[in-house]
């Protein structure tokens, strides 16, 4: 298998990273941590107003891995079987056939999820969480690789429902694009249409690779020192006084997962300290129950400022 510091996959990794730059301008960090999430096999919810390329960043995603794409808007009348899909009676056959919904791709943009019932939003728990889906009690396995991206706009709250604790616990990383920089919005005033360039991006990576780098980034060492950091993180969660339930088991297995995947694209064979820094808050912040009405990414940022490395 190819190692981390193989320089041709590093090329292609480094590639693909700037193919998705050249289209979503200004924003390598939030770029690095979408390929991280992906590479380590999660799911990615993006919360920031409108226009500020959610949409765009999951079309490019999509385009640069080959993966096939579906985009569902949410919408309060969804229901679970436009996502599933259903099954329908043949009359020549005598039998129920199954008929997928757009949930069996490779990357699913789930456009403003909180718009949808929880009953719809429950439709996606057992697909982010074991890649099948159950229908009329048969399980379909879902096509691997499988990543949603859910977006989701937290200042507009008529008729939306918010994402209850289990739904959030199933995104890897929360991200905000913001607004972008003064250099990096001039050259979208002055620059080709986004729909434009997306449409000249081309596969630098497949899904057989994808699956093959999530493997390898599995193989990154994780030293006792280091584990002794992330669970220090952990148990201080548990005990901080303005938060009400902690950072849970899986939740540490998923900032170890997408650490090894940070290094991995950083191209060392070995998690630091500062890649567990890197992910923390938009790994644990939307995992966090504050009490007191505290906020969920200030108290990680806390969290990271008191809690030494040793």
């Amino acid at each position: 298998m190819t190692q981390p510091n193989d320089e041709p996959l590093q090329q292609r990794l480094d590639a693909a990273m700037a193919q998705v730059n050249r289209v979503l301008l200004g924003k390598p960090r939030q770029v690095k941590l979408a390929f991280t999430c992906l590479i380590a096999g999660g799911h990615l919810l993006l919360e920031d107003v409108p226009g500020v390329g959610k949409t765009t960043l999951a079309h490019a995603l999509a385009a640069t891995f080959a993966l096939e794409f579906q985009r569902v808007q949410f919408t309060s009348d969804l229901l679970p079987s436009d996502i599933i899909g259903v099954s329908v009676y043949e009359r020549e056959t005598g039998q129920f056939r199954f008929h997928p919904g757009p949930i069996f791709t490779g990357l699913l943009l789930a456009d403003e999820i909180n718009r949808a019932s929880p009953k719809t939003q429950s439709a996606l728990l057992e697909a982010m969480a074991e890649d099948q889906v159950t229908v009329d009690g048969q399980t379909h396995a879902l096509a691997q690789p499988f990543f949603v991206v859910a977006t989701q706009n937290p200042l507009d709250l008529n008729g939306t429902f918010p994402l209850p604790d289990s739904q959030l616990d199933r995104f890897m990383l929360r991200l905000s694009l913001d607004y972008p920089d003064a250099t990096a919005e001039r050259a979208l005033l002055t620059g080709s249409d986004r729909r434009d360039l997306l449409a000249q991006l081309t596969p630098q990576l497949d899904g057989i690779s994808l699956t093959a780098l999530h493997r390898q980034a599995q193989t990154i060492t994780a030293s006792p020192a280091l584990l002794d950091y992330l669970q220090a993180l952990l148990a201080a969660s548990r005990r901080h006084a303005d938060i009400r339930v902690g950072l849970s088991p899986r939740a540490g297995l998923a900032l170890l997962g997408a650490a090894r995947a940070w290094a991995l694209l950083s191209g060392r064979g070995h998690v630091l300290p500062e890649d567990v820094q890197a992910l923390f808050v938009p790994l644990a912040a939307h995992r966090l129950l504050p009490a007191r009405g505290a906020n969920g990414d200030i108290l990680a940022r806390q969290l990271l400022a008191e809690v030494a490395v040793d």
